[in-house]
């Protein structure tokens, strides 16, 4: 699955992301797609020091994406009800958001 529109996936404001999920629920789909891109090495390598961390349960629990940002604050988002490219979109905005660098590279 590739990055969502034509910008990638860069982990530059984020200290850790920890990914939950049961492998046999049917909802947990969208996560394991967000795992395989925030996890590829491409994209690791633009953070070495961001920890992305995976959960396997077996509980049928609910999929969740909890995103720890540089500047401490958090993001959550549940994976039952949304697609990979909306979590993949909305990571990535938070992302340009705090970093300026990615801000002046989106204005060109």
């Amino acid at each position: 699955m590739a990055a969502p529109g034509k910008t990638a996936v860069l982990l530059k404001a984020v200290k850790k992301i920890v990914v939950q999920f049961c492998p046999f629920e049917s909802n947990a789909r969208s996560t394991r797609e967000f795992l395989a891109v925030v996890g590829s090495e491409k994209v690791r390598a633009t953070n070495i020091n961001c920890e992305v961390l995976s959960t396997v349960k077996h509980d049928k629990s609910e999929p969740v994406v909890d995103i720890t940002y540089v500047d401490g604050e958090v993001l959550v988002m549940k994976g039952a009800k949304l697609t990979s490219k909306e979590m993949l979109s909305t990571f990535q905005s938070c992302c340009v958001a705090k970093d300026p660098q990615a801000k002046a590279a989106a204005k060109k």
